[in-house]
């Protein structure tokens, strides 16, 4: 028997989620019981391409379950996500998904920039206080970080630390986690940025200078393992600035400074965020 043919292709619906189905594909691991979700057709769409968002699991998982689902997206194309409906069914499809192709559209200094200059010509001098030692000039991005494990065996101890919510599988059709943001539709940063697309690009970045991987998402939370974290007290600085453009309200919600912020994610393998 050809080789070709022991090879186990995407079950059920899966190869919905792809807008390309004469690529091979195949999963091995097995799935639990589960379904494609479609967008709601009454919920405000960014594309107009006719296929289901993702694939979701009708029950929580486990993290060991992330873990294989993840050592085989070189060879299925799905990228998995550990998705919390506490505050929102994912099953609903209250989801906009947009072209992962506009992702690289976006530089994340020049969002970065952009988001600090905004916010820069409304602030006061207290304000600007809160962002020292870079006040109303906008650093850009920091550089990278210095891996302490592999970022894939980063990401699995995580991602079981994470299952113990109680959280359901998602599946994105993907070639890397941080795509999944705008592939899925995700809203969670939408009173931030209208578009999911430049978030992502970000989170690339992520991915390639802190060694970042997407674990889990919510209604407006985004969960993240990082192998490379800043380690000094400068860097963690830097890496803070970067974050609060990313998500506003982890500083001003939070420890309310740039310096505060940076003692808390200094040395830290992962990074949570949330937006209101």
């Amino acid at each position: 028997m050809d080789d070709v043919e022991l090879r186990p292709a995407l079950p059920g619906n899966l190869p919905q989620l792809f807008a390309d189905a004469t690529v091979e594909r195949t999963l091995s691991a097995g799935l639990p019981e589960g379904d494609v979700v479609w967008p709601d057709p009454g919920y405000p769409q960014h594309q107009l391409v006719l296929r289901p968002a993702f694939w979701l699991s009708d029950e929580p998982v486990g993290g060991e379950l992330w873990s294989r689902m993840r050592a085989e997206h070189p060879g299925s194309g799905l990228w998995p996500l550990l998705l919390d409906e506490t505050d929102q069914p994912w099953a609903a499809g209250q989801v906009a998904p947009e072209p992962v192709a506009d992702i690289d559209n976006y530089a994340p200094g020049a969002f970065m920039y952009e988001v600090w200059t905004d916010w820069s010509e409304q602030a006061s001098e207290d304000d600007a206080d809160d962002l020292a030692p870079f006040g109303l000039h906008c650093p850009g991005p920091a550089e990278p970080g210095h891996l302490i494990d592999d970022p894939d065996a980063m990401a699995d101890r995580h991602a079981r630390v994470l299952a113990r919510r109680g959280l359901s599988l998602g599946l994105a059709a993907v070639d890397r986690g941080a795509d999944a943001l705008a592939a899925l539709g995700w809203q969670g940063a939408l009173n931030h940025n209208e578009w999911t697309a430049p978030l992502a690009a970000v989170v690339r970045s992520w991915e390639e200078r802190f060694g970042a991987r997407v674990i889990g998402l919510g209604f407006n939370t985004l969960e993240l393992s990082v192998a490379a974290p800043p380690v000094t007290t400068r860097q963690a600085i830097h890496v803070a600035a970067e974050h609060w453009a990313f998500c506003p309200d982890i500083l001003f919600q939070g420890p309310g400074t740039l310096a505060g912020y940076a003692e808390e994610i200094r040395g830290k393998t992962w990074w949570s965020f949330w937006w209101d």
